[in-house]
């Protein structure tokens, strides 16, 4: 009954517990009986308790998400769904404790009030049939299984909740929440369901049901207090602030924007610093101490940089060629409510687009097929360039490229340089993503309308499917289904196939043909290497 993290108070209702199913086991007077309600009001009593103290964690949880989103709101998050948890478990554990009650006293009974029980007005207490009847079952199959279930489940969700290195609280959250079997007695093998429900009496299982829900509120307790530790356990304290500007590129093609991050080395993510960009002024204090402010009016003389993420991100249009350089300061606020402030200097050169990207092949891509790609940047060898794409991969060998684009629209080609362990964005170009063409359906070689001889129809395995002439990738579609129709001595013939050959029916009816006869080859399905199947129409031929 006891586990790592009770109180004595808890620690005493279990020992009342095993002493009082002991006396049961001797059929001891109804007084025993009596002595569960003690037992479950203070059960009752505890799990009320654990549910208040809970709430002042949740409050606490509230006041931190509204004083920090940034810091705490992810937390606040996890500990809303511990809530609502732990509520529908208490919830599903209270619904059985009513379940046992009405199902001997009626659902008039004086015994519940609302969704609370009263336990000195149950009369029952002594039934020891309606706990096997609903939670063991005759087959074995009752309301305890699910019972346990539900407190695994619980039990899991909670542990990968609570991280790997809380041991402690790990340990007590299985320790509360144990669902394992006894341990087997003189070759008897009970089950978990058994040991607490199995021939007790009423109110001995309504207090059972109680300590499980007290479980649950001290188990939810222990995340919770976990939880609450995570805030700010991602907090740092900082001695030392240097000012850090990374461009995307230093290397700019006209035309293009140039972006750069601005922020103070070992920042607090959760506290957005202020940056201007434009010319400032030092002094110096009587401390000895620099002092920073920048020149002019704002947005006139000198600019602010948005802050994303805890970080300034500093973008202008670029147009006239050369190099550019740009300052200015960052500031952030200390622990102490002081701020300090530091001037950044940079620079980035701006340059004429030279890259190069064409496809080999056609002007678009196709899906289902590799599409060769040239791409190239004069002065850069090819095992520096980087190429990559929105729609499908992009893979490369000895300098050659292939695009296989997953689907219709376009597919953007973006390439950058590999430049001292960092990728320089060069430029982009946008392809348009074309489903393959549907190939014609043929037969010996020859399109509809084409006149052929009996021998030279029986001379082929069946239509084929054969790419237009302008399509330039090697694609094969297989023909999987088609019919032939056509009139033999008057009577209209028509044969399916779910093949791409000629069926024995159908080379019969072929071999009736005369000349003048026409021939249809209807419904000509092929399916090529995306796997979809396209209907090629229909082949007209005269057998001359």
């Amino acid at each position: 009954m006891a586990h790592a993290k009770e109180t004595p108070r808890q620690k005493m209702i279990g020992m009342m517990y095993l002493v009082l199913m002991a006396l049961l086991a001797l059929n001891v007077s109804r007084d025993v009986l009596n002595a569960f309600v003690l037992v479950d009001e203070s059960l009752t009593k505890t799990t009320e308790n654990f549910y208040h103290k809970n709430d002042v964690y949740y409050k606490a949880f509230d006041r931190a998400a509204a004083e920090n989103p940034v810091k705490a709101g992810p937390w606040k998050v996890k500990s809303d769904e511990v809530k609502r948890k732990s509520d529908e478990l208490n919830k599903y554990i209270q619904g059985l404790k009513l379940e046992l009650v009405k199902a001997v006293e009626g659902e008039d009974t004086k015994a519940i009030v609302g969704e609370a029980l009263v336990d000195n007005a149950i009369n029952a207490r002594e039934n020891t049939f309606v706990s096997n009847e609903i939670l063991i079952g005759s087959n074995k199959d009752g309301k305890a299984n699910d019972l346990r279930a539900a407190i695994e489940q619980y039990k899991e969700y909670l542990l990968t909740t609570v991280g790997e290195k809380a041991g402690d609280i790990r340990e007590t959250i299985k320790t509360s929440l144990n669902t394992d079997d006894p341990k087997a007695k003189q070759g008897e093998i009970l089950r978990w369901q058994d040991e607490h429900f199995e021939d007790v009496p009423l109110i001995a299982a309504i207090t059972m049901l109680s300590k499980m829900q007290s479980d649950v509120r001290n188990a939810e307790s222990d995340a919770l207090r976990y939880l609450f530790t995570q805030i700010e356990a991602g907090s740092f304290n900082f001695n030392l602030l240097e000012p850090v500007v990374i461009p995307n590129s230093n290397y700019i093609m006209r035309g293009t924007d140039y972006n750069a991050n601005i922020f103070m080395a070992a920042f607090d993510t959760t506290q957005s610093p202020t940056v201007f960009v434009g010319d400032y002024d030092s002094t110096i204090t009587d401390d000895g101490t620099v002092e920073y402010k920048m020149k002019g009016e704002l947005g006139r003389d000198y600019t602010a940089v948005p802050i994303i993420g805890g970080k300034g991100v500093y973008k202008v249009p670029t147009s006239a060629t050369g190099w550019k350089k740009w300052r200015g300061i960052i500031s952030l606020k200390r622990l102490d409510g002081g701020t300090t402030s530091k001037p950044f200097i940079a620079e980035y050169q701006v340059a004429e687009p030279n890259l190069v990207v064409s496809a080999t092949k056609m002007n678009v891509f196709y899906l289902g097929v590799p599409n060769p790609v040239e791409i190239s940047i004069p002065g850069v060898p090819s095992d520096r360039i980087v190429a990559s794409t929105n729609n499908g991969r992009i893979s490369s060998s000895g300098g050659t490229y292939v695009v296989n684009p997953t689907k219709e629209g376009a597919s953007q080609i973006s390439v950058s340089v590999r430049e001292d362990g960092q990728l320089h964005p060069r430029g982009s170009k946008t392809f348009r993503v074309r489903k393959v063409p549907n190939p014609d359906a043929t037969l010996a070689g020859f399109r509809s309308g084409a006149s052929l001889s009996k021998s030279q129809i029986l001379a082929e395995l069946g239509p084929k499917a054969t790419m237009p002439d302008w399509f330039e990738f090697d694609l094969e579609f297989t023909v999987t289904s088609f019919s032939i129709a056509t009139y033999i001595q008057g009577f209209y013939q028509d044969v399916p196939t779910t093949s791409g050959t000629f069926s024995s029916q159908q080379r019969e009816v072929l071999r009736n043909l005369n000349p003048g006869s026409k021939l249809y080859l209807n419904d000509v399905t092929a399916v090529g290497p995306d796997g979809s199947p396209r209907n090629l129409g229909t082949i007209f031929i005269k057998v001359k």
